[in-house]
């Protein structure tokens, strides 16, 4: 991957993961999820060991600390369901199925970033830096398995399929998942025990899986066969209050029509028409010529 671009907004910069950020990162996984078990240094070693250009955090460029953190590996998809659980994809959280030879496609299996920083731009960098490294790879397409964090607040009325299509549409928020459509993912299933529901209540253990697409190197058929429902976010018309008032008809009237020109005096008249040509201008210049005096000879005769 390239180096990342500093972004002083945020003061953050994007660069691949080191062995002496794994303490920064454990406790990072703690506040994240409090109920689960937090990535360990055997976990955390095997990434680097077999993957290290799709381990990465982002650091605070005045303090150095660690503010998030993401984790990737590459697979080959037509060896797993859709329907399939974290732990499948990731092989326990260690990649050891880490595919660089025949898979295509880049599995995003963490994206963490720390409370105080989240809404300052963090999130984006790490996705661009992904998006970055799908690239540089020539992969067709990340997938992901987004936790509906919103979920549970809303599982009493609604179905998981439901809720997602709310999000999608704008009519829900979903701490997660709307983030994730805002980055250039679209939803191309929803999955139930993506995660143990007691280790993740929020969202009961349901996620949405999503995909975001290099049409560098994709082609029509790796984006065939997509669930309709699941189709590209549409942004919503404001209500009626909010809309700008129209202007209404208005007939043209008098005060609305040109200003009429002054009408030309009488000499300007005389002075036009004799700057025409033709026979009325050409007795008009006659008539303004003095006439001629006669020679000497002609009153002699």
């Amino acid at each position: 991957m390239r180096p990342s671009r500093i972004d002083r907004s945020s003061g953050v910069v994007v660069r691949t993961t080191q062995p002496a950020d794994f303490p920064e990162i454990i406790s990072l996984s703690k506040l994240i999820y409090p109920h689960d078990d937090p990535w360990s240094v055997e976990h955390l070693s095997s990434h680097l060991h077999v993957f290290p250009a799709g381990q990465m955090v982002a650091v605070e460029i005045d303090t150095g600390r660690v503010v998030g953190m993401s984790a990737s590996l590459i697979i080959k998809w037509d060896e797993y369901e859709v329907s399939g659980n974290w732990f499948s994809f990731t092989a326990d959280g260690f990649f050891t199925n880490h595919d660089p030879e025949y898979g295509r496609m880049l599995y995003g299996a963490e994206i963490m970033v720390t409370p105080d920083m989240q809404g300052r731009g963090v999130g984006r960098k790490l996705y661009a830096a992904r998006r970055e490294l799908c690239r540089d790879l020539q992969l067709r397409r990340i997938r992901a398995g987004a936790r509906l964090r919103n979920y549970g607040l809303y599982a009493a009325t609604m179905s998981a399929e439901e809720y997602v299509l709310a999000v999608i549409r704008g009519d829900l928020v979903d701490a997660t998942l709307t983030f994730q459509l805002h980055q250039g993912f679209r939803v191309i299933s929803v999955v139930r025990e993506y995660l143990d529901s007691a280790v993740d209540p929020p969202s009961q253990g349901y996620a949405a899986v999503i995909e975001w697409v290099n049409h560098r190197v994709a082609t029509r058929a790796d984006v065939r066969g997509r669930d309709r429902r699941y189709g590209r976010p549409r942004r919503r018309r404001p209500p009626p209050a909010m809309q700008p008032a129209k202007a209404p008809f208005q007939l043209p009237c008098r005060t609305n029509r040109r200003p009429a020109l002054p009408r030309p005096s009488a000499e300007v008249v005389r002075r036009q028409s004799l700057r025409l040509p033709g026979v009325h201008s050409a007795r008009c210049q006659a008539a303004s010529r003095p006439a001629p005096v006669p020679s000497a000879r002609a009153v002699k005769e």
